[in-house]
């Protein structure tokens, strides 16, 4: 590894660690030349999922993204942020297992939204209302009157 302040390659890791939010190792390395201290990130790269966005557009898929919509419909919900990178781990999983190049930012939606309704009522109708872009009250009223009756049943 090159030291990205003095371009050795005379460096050594000092620290390593298993960083299970991204299934990554994390290494604090120190350069021999320079003595500056750094931190590089491994990770296993896997099959290169393309998303497959409503308006035809291909984009390669970004477990951020995903995060930041599951971050965004639990705001302010009693769920922590590590159930929340579960959640994002979980789909990425589930995409890389199906061994498909392709996916539908519509499935992806559907698979979010499949672990926010086992997870949080609000956050699944907050998710819905985004992803199925309501734009009545009575969009969010039949929603909530669905959430109510398949729960007492």
């Amino acid at each position: 590894m090159r030291c990205p302040y003095c371009g050795s390659n005379r460096t050594r890791v000092i620290d390593s660690r298993f960083v299970a939010s991204d299934n990554s190792i994390r290494r604090r390395r120190v350069c021999d030349a320079c003595k500056r201290r750094f931190t590089t990130y491994e990770r296993v790269y896997t099959i290169e999922i393309t998303v497959i966005k409503k308006n035809g557009n291909r984009e390669p898929f970004d477990r951020n993204k995903v995060l930041n919509g599951i971050l965004k419909a639990c705001e302010k919900r009693p769920i922590s942020r590590e159930r929340m990178e579960e959640i994002a781990e979980k789909i990425e999983r589930k995409l890389i297992s199906q061994n498909k190049k392709e996916v539908t930012s519509r499935k992806i939606g559907e698979m979010v939204m499949n672990e926010l309704y086992k997870l949080d009522p609000v956050a699944y109708i907050r998710f819905a209302s985004v992803y199925n872009n309501f734009d009545s009250p009575d969009q969010f009223r039949k929603i909530a009157m669905m959430l109510k009756s398949k729960r007492n049943a």
